[in-house]
């Protein structure tokens, strides 16, 4: 599945609250995201527009992984 071009941080962060992340802090141009289960998850997204295509993918995977999901079964969970 290929990933979307036009995607920006805050959209994403959105997208990653549909599958349990919070917003637990912003600094500049940067936003944490948790994973409130144990063990907990943390993951910080540039608040860009666009995100850059080897950013997003970084997160995804690390996001997927940590799930224990394919990327393909990921995207289709957030709807991307």
């Amino acid at each position: 599945m290929k990933l979307p071009r036009d995607l920006s941080g805050m959209d994403l962060a959105r997208a990653l609250g549909r599958v349990g992340y919070v917003v637990t802090r912003q600094t500049g141009s940067h936003v944490r995201l948790t994973l409130a289960t144990e063990p907990q998850h943390h993951i910080t997204i540039p608040a860009h527009q666009p995100l850059k295509v080897g950013t997003l993918a970084a997160i995804l995977g690390a996001v997927a992984v940590r799930m224990g999901l394919d990327r393909v079964e990921l995207l289709s969970r957030l709807k991307l």
